[in-house]
């Protein structure tokens, strides 16, 4: 990295992140652009030469795009010191990622996939995949916001859940209805009893006693969303598990 962009690039990271960002990738995208500013001999970002680095050989255009835009807004921050910094157009590589149509679930769509749960092989599993349906249905949570739940994210006694670190770092309150309140009480017990040696804190585990995996977590989802019957409503339409938030 050059040593006149070294120092701000850490600072720009270092700002971003306060903010609750991670930026892991366009850390990484930062310094191999610094890199090839270093090699082209030049001091600081230009619109030439972000153009010229985003649309390197490789890559589906939808990168192309992301890479300009990971170096436009390091470029609009180093600006309010470096004048001489340029800050890229935006649209100079036209790209607009397709988004899909959310997939609204009908209550019968819900009671099926819940349903579908009870055919896993596991008893364990099948209460874990029940009640993770169920959750993401009623509370509008991400799944990784319900797989990074621990036990005592849970008060049951006051119908509330804690959900910490999540997007942007940030945590919040989620109130539960009783019903909601209750089916997890009866989760906790049927856990305990069907693993009695369990190797995390998490609130729902696997058949082995540990956290849930995302990965593991979308193969089974896929597995239950065939199971219940559900077919896409149209290309951009199709049965997700995030679409639960809906």
């Amino acid at each position: 990295m050059t040593a006149g962009l070294r120092q701000p690039v850490a600072d720009y990271l270092t700002v971003r992140r306060s903010l609750g960002f991670r930026l892991a990738r366009p850390e990484k995208l930062l310094a191999q652009f610094a890199g090839y500013l270093e090699q082209a001999g030049a001091a600081t970002v230009t619109t030439e030469h972000a153009l010229a680095w985003a649309v390197l050989p490789g890559g589906h255009p939808s990168w192309h795009a992301y890479r300009l835009a990971v170096i436009r807004g390091f470029a609009a921050w180093l600006r309010t010191t470096d004048p001489a910094a340029e800050i890229p157009p935006a649209g100079l590589i036209p790209y607009r990622k397709p988004r899909a149509t959310p997939y609204l679930y009908t209550d019968d769509e819900i009671a099926a996939l819940i349903a579908a749960a009870g055919s896993l092989r596991s008893p364990l599993r099948t209460a874990t995949y029940q009640v993770l349906t169920g959750l993401l249905a009623v509370t509008g949570m991400r799944v990784g916001e319900v797989i990074g739940l621990d036990r005592g994210d849970a008060d049951l006694d006051d119908g509330v859940l804690t959900v910490r670190q999540a997007k942007h770092g940030k945590s919040r309150l989620i109130p539960l209805h009783p019903t909601t309140a209750q089916a997890l009480r009866k989760y906790q017990q049927a856990r305990d009893e069907l693993c009695p040696r369990q190797k995390t804190a998490a609130m729902l585990i696997s058949p082995a006693g540990t956290r849930l995996l995302y990965r593991n977590v979308q193969a089974t989802w896929q597995l239950l969303a065939a199971s219940a019957g559900l077919r896409p409503r149209s290309a951009e339409c199709r049965p997700r598990i995030h679409d639960l938030r809906h």
